[in-house]
């Protein structure tokens, strides 16, 4: 039954991507398009539904399913048929290299307002440096060649440490795993946890980088509304009654940035226990909080060992590290170890002994308070300037967290339309949109944490234009 309905949406599949579905045609009533097909409604139905949260469908209430416009068809050359990459790849190739292709994340050069890029200029260069000049040749010798593909045993130390201090989190440092950031984590999650055609809650709007490395492994992503309070859960999983796994954003709902409530968490964790489903918590900012009250960690809760915490180094050291870490229940150790081996077999040796006492020797809390500092410096700065460039169109309100604000409109605005003409004055404006599923959330979102004050101010002014 499994071949047949992957047989059924590749065929579906084919049929857009060369376009014998035109963008914009209709498909055929489920229980017809069976009939044709010779198989149960179920499997087309199962097809169509993934080919929906792929992009590649949308369902329209009471009137059938349409092709996507955004999916265009692949067309002949005067010499024939042209050869595409999806024709040499195998199935799962196909797959995930048609869903990295609609996940892009920005690189080159970072313009403001860009998201997720930290101070990088603030960052502690001299320490760094002195520490790895203070590495022992032993060391050295021991780092270059393989190690430990769970990390650096006194990295691991180190960050069990670092997440009680700061998290509150209990965990040993065997239940640390070192991994290439937090995608790769979530990449890990992906393969052992969530077979084909599984369903996993996501939060609407969330982080695109979460869907796609779900789809990329054949899950169906399923999305669920945020509030004030963060994902509704209660809404979603009477819907989704099947679904084994939920990605949350807690401590900081990206791109929302709403913290998740007492209650919402121990909803969600009450959901995850009964079901035997499992929570993945990304962390992505959550050591960036300014105010006296710190949110702690879901993990930090009761939780029957249902909740998988992910962090990254990304955000507080620079994406350059290429170092994150996800925290395990003991029974799946062993085998998220042996898995991550397969990928890349190891992270850098020496980078790990680097940060392992960078961490030891308090220098990553002595920076991170700096930049607390700073930040909450710059998005004062950027409210301002951008309230006096816009004329008070847009009026920010001041966050006890994170590295971006999120200022939504509402009503049939485009948000798209503003972005556009931001990139082309040389400023990065992420439309809240784009990082929607099924929710009509519209509006933008500002990074402010890489950027000192004379950027922000010349990008607000730029934008100050474009409203003109």
């Amino acid at each position: 039954m499994g071949q047949l309905r992957q047989q059924v949406y590749l065929r579906l599949r084919e049929g857009i991507e060369t376009g014998v579905f035109a963008a914009g045609a209709r498909l055929p009533p489920s229980r017809e398009h069976a009939r044709v097909l010779g198989v149960s409604r179920n499997t087309v139905l199962w097809a169509v539904e993934r080919l929906q949260s792929e992009g590649y469908l949308v369902a329209r209430v009471g009137d059938g399913t349409y092709v996507a416009r955004r999916s265009p068809p692949v067309r002949g050359t005067a010499h024939g048929p042209k050869i595409v990459a999806h024709q040499l790849l195998s199935q799962r190739g196909r797959l995930i290299a048609e869903t990295g292709s609609r996940w892009n994340p920005a690189t080159g050069e970072a313009l403001p307002f860009r998201l997720g890029r930290p101070a990088l200029e603030a960052f502690p260069f001299a320490i760094w440096d002195r520490l790895e000049r203070k590495t022992p040749i032993a060391t050295r010798v021991v780092g270059a060649g393989y190690t430990e593909a769970a990390g650096h045993p006194p990295l691991r130390a180190a960050i069990a440490q670092w997440l009680l201090v700061s998290r509150g989190i209990r965990c040993d440092a065997g239940q640390v795993l070192i991994t290439a950031g937090s995608q790769q984590a979530l990449d890990l999650v992906a393969r052992l946890l969530l077979d084909v055609g599984d369903e996993v809650l996501v939060e609407d709007p969330g982080y695109p980088g979460i869907r796609a490395n779900l789809i990329a492994h054949g899950a169906l992503v399923r999305p669920v509304p945020v509030d004030a309070q963060g994902m509704c859960i209660a809404q979603g999983a009477p819907l989704y009654p099947r679904a084994k796994l939920a990605v949350v954003t807690p401590t900081h709902q990206f791109p929302l940035g709403v913290p998740m409530s007492l209650a919402r968490r121990s909803t969600l964790i009450e959901w995850a226990r009964a079901n035997r489903a499992w929570i993945v918590e990304d962390d992505y900012d959550g050591e960036f909080q300014y105010g006296a009250q710190r949110i702690p960690a879901l993990c930090s809760m009761a939780h029957d060992a249902r909740v998988l915490h992910v962090g990254t180094f990304s955000k507080s050291l620079g994406a350059g590290l290429r170092l994150g870490f996800i925290v395990l229940p003991d029974e799946l150790v062993d085998a998220f170890t042996r898995a991550r081996a397969l990928s890349d077999r190891q992270s850098p040796g020496a980078v790990q002994d680097v940060l392992a006492r960078f961490i030891a020797e308090g220098h990553l809390l002595r920076h991170l308070r700096r930049m607390r500092e700073l930040y909450r410096e710059r998005q004062a700065a950027m409210i301002h300037h951008l309230a006096r460039a816009t004329n008070g169109a847009i009026a920010l309100e001041p966050s006890l967290h994170g590295m971006h604000l999120a200022f939504e409109v509402g009503g049939q605005i485009r948000d798209t339309d503003l972005s556009r003409r931001a990139q082309a004055a040389g400023v990065h404006l992420a439309p809240i949109s784009s990082y929607c599923i099924a929710a009509k959330r519209r509006g933008w979102l500002f990074g402010y944490a890489g950027y000192d004050e004379a950027a922000l101010a010349r990008a607000a002014r730029a934008l100050g234009q474009q409203l003109g």
